[in-house]
């Protein structure tokens, strides 16, 4: 039976190409022809070479833990279900309880997507990217929360050293997604769906990232 009003999606996942931004000294994309069709092949076969946190992407505790687990390894019930995206523009370089006290009811959904940008800048690195402060990541999972996106390229500043937010992703067992593109999405609830890539020795995948309207 088809539905006669099928819910809207939307694809929050940055486009991945060769001028996609990474963090400075990061692998960029790069894609080359292994086959294309002609007298000598049938099909077009590409290899692709990138940093697994290029465009829209999860974080694996690995990546700030000598002895977290790969991507590959992390279970997947965090990148799909009901989550609540949030706005905090203009909130300067930290996103602070205050910013966001105003969507977090008792109702709050496992998963919290936080939107800074009025527009994603999806052709350049930001080096005064906003981040996600410790706390705000402390009372997140407090409340239940699993899983934190975020619009920028990381939940810590872009030269912090320390990590104080990924550390407390560790301890606390969030998982995290980075480089979300929400330009387009209202505050709401919604449901998640983005699934990692099952790299069982990777840092980081890249996930085709969408949300789904609930009603």
């Amino acid at each position: 039976m088809t539905r006669a009003n099928p819910p809207r999606l939307w694809d929050i996942s940055a486009p991945v190409h060769a001028a996609s931004p990474v963090y400075p000294g990061d692998a960029p994309y790069r894609q080359q022809w292994s086959a294309t069709i002609g007298p000598d092949s049938t099909v077009n076969v590409s290899c692709l070479m990138l940093s697994p946190h290029v465009g829209t992407h999860a974080d694996a505790p690995l990546h700030y833990d000598n002895d977290g687990a790969a991507i590959g390894a992390v279970p997947l019930d965090a990148f799909i279900g009901p989550c609540r995206v949030v706005h905090a523009m203009g909130c300067g370089p930290l996103v602070q309880w205050r910013h966001i006290a105003h969507a977090m009811t008792a109702d709050l959904p496992p998963r919290v997507l936080l939107r800074t940008y009025a527009r994603m800048p999806v052709d350049r690195w930001d080096a005064s990217l906003t981040a996600c402060a410790p706390e705000t990541l402390e009372r997140l999972a407090d409340a239940g929360v699993v899983l934190v996106g975020i619009d920028t390229a990381s939940v810590d500043p872009a030269d912090s050293r320390r990590l104080p937010s990924h550390q407390v992703l560790r301890r606390r067992g969030l998982r995290v997604l980075e480089n979300l593109v929400l330009d387009a999405v209202p505050e709401g609830d919604y449901e998640l769906i983005a699934l990692p890539l099952r790299l069982v020795t990777a840092d980081a995948s890249p996930v085709r990232a969408v949300l789904r309207a609930l009603a």
